[in-house]
């Protein structure tokens, strides 16, 4: 299991040092245009993905941290369970770094740091970090996961007559 949490060990700290340096460099709102298609902002969501209750008078702060430490906790139980098969771990691993760094931000800030926007003929994604952006490709990999061979249970022995 050590290598898996190493691996979202490594995601939690790209995406507090991200948010670190962004912090440094921008105030809140402020546009950087670094490629036509790709600017960095300084953005606070105190909702969820896509601003999901981001309206809300505050109670979604609790709300949020709770669910983000309910689903850490299930997937070092599914990571401690299934350490054997790599890609559902990889995935895994990935969705609690992601999960971890902006529960992070919840609890120090009260909201999430977005900073990357991408956009294309006047239209933008909603801004995003490296957290949002392991989570994501965490549940991708869930999903090629579920695709895979499954592996057989063997029943021990004295089971079986």
């Amino acid at each position: 299991m050590l290598p898996w949490l190493g691996v979202a060990l490594v995601v939690i700290v790209l995406d507090q040092l991200t948010k670190y340096w962004i912090h440094q460099r921008l105030t809140h709102g402020q546009v950087i245009e670094v490629l036509p298609f790709f600017n960095l902002v300084l953005v606070y969501n105190p909702g969820a993905a896509f601003s999901f209750l981001s309206d809300q008078a505050g109670w979604q702060k609790n709300f949020f941290i709770a669910i983000a430490t309910l689903a850490s906790g299930w997937v070092v139980y599914l990571l401690a369970r299934h350490p054997h098969k790599r890609l559902f771990c990889l995935a895994l691993a990935l969705i609690l770094g992601g999960a971890i760094g902006n529960l992070i931000d919840r609890v120090v800030l009260g909201a999430v740091v977005d900073f990357i926007d991408i956009h294309a003929v006047g239209y933008h994604w909603p801004a995003f970090n490296v957290a949002d952006s392991a989570i994501s490709c965490g549940a991708l990999l869930l999903i090629l996961a579920s695709f895979g061979k499954h592996e057989e249970r063997v029943l021990p022995e004295t089971a079986v007559k």
